[in-house]
């Protein structure tokens, strides 16, 4: 996937999804953090922070000013919106209108969706990502991009209907399901009850100091950072008993592909085909 800044104002080409599997790092080289500022314009990035899925707001968008100026924003600005009468002010899209990315930060993604999801500042989130903005976000911030949100899950048993609890998430990336802090807190069966349910899904979960880049222009994201990416792709599934099992009963799910991306691999979701950095393999398809 090429390397690009983020489109200029007035591109209809969507802007970049960066998701982050949570505890991404905030020192130098900083690596997630600092494609997002490269993203956003770099020395001329205007980032707007978002706490809301955090109980302590204003504590959660602290490190996140620190360390994006620390990488050179031009500005970062915490965004208060802590509960929906905030998020329903008219004059959002005004207001969103000289950013060139927001970041969302972790905590609980339901406080995301239900303090957010519908409201003017989540229509114009969308209307400024469609033509360009970029958007991340960490943990939380990861799985609420998605229209498809795993809310809470078991990590510690095998799947059934009760290992995990879905929800609307704020559907910036239709067609997939995030989970974060993947393989650090054993979210494989979760991740395989949520695509049970919805085989259609693309199945994403992401390590800590992890993050794919969506690019809607290649159909493609990449994995930055130093863990893995977990893909589930149910697309083609032969066989589940989602609907006949009890709630606690095991699920069963056959002919499921599973791929584990490194750093530099990719994966085209369209085509469900993952695609090998330019260097290491022999037979693969080389990234653009």
């Amino acid at each position: 996937m090429a390397r690009r800044q983020e489109p200029a104002r007035g591109s209809r080409q969507p802007g970049a999804l960066v998701i982050i599997g949570g505890h991404e790092d905030k020192e130098r080289p900083a690596v997630i953090l600092s494609r997002v500022l490269a993203l956003a314009g770099g020395a001329g990035a205007r980032i707007a922070v978002v706490p809301t899925a955090s109980e302590t707001p204003r504590a959660a968008g602290r490190p996140y000013v620190a360390v994006l100026s620390r990488l050179g924003a031009r500005s970062i600005e915490v965004l208060k919106l802590d509960r929906r009468a905030e998020a329903m002010d008219p004059r959002w899209p005004a207001k969103l209108a000289r950013a060139t990315a927001v970041f969302f930060t972790g905590g609980d993604q339901l406080r995301i969706t239900s303090t957010l999801g519908g409201s003017w500042f989540h229509r114009a989130l969308a209307a400024r990502q469609r033509r360009g903005l970029v958007v991340a976000g960490t943990s939380a911030g990861a799985s609420m991009m998605t229209d498809t949100m795993i809310v809470e899950g078991a990590a510690d048993q095998s799947p059934t209907r009760n290992t995990v609890h879905l929800a609307v998430g704020m559907g910036l990336w239709p067609g997939a399901v995030v989970d974060q802090h993947f393989s650090e807190r054993g979210r494989i069966g979760r991740l395989l009850s949520a695509v049970a349910q919805n085989p259609a899904v693309l199945g994403v979960g992401i390590d800590e100091n992890t993050a794919i880049e969506v690019d809607f222009g290649d159909r493609c994201f990449k994995v930055l950072g130093e863990g893995t990416v977990t893909v589930l792709d149910g697309w083609g599934a032969g066989e589940t008993n989602a609907s006949e099992s009890r709630p606690q009963e095991p699920l069963a799910l056959t002919g499921v592909q599973l791929h584990v991306l490194a750093p530099a691999w990719a994966f085209r979701w369209e085509q469900r085909r993952p695609v090998a950095p330019t260097h290491g393999l022999q037979r693969r398809e080389r990234l653009p």
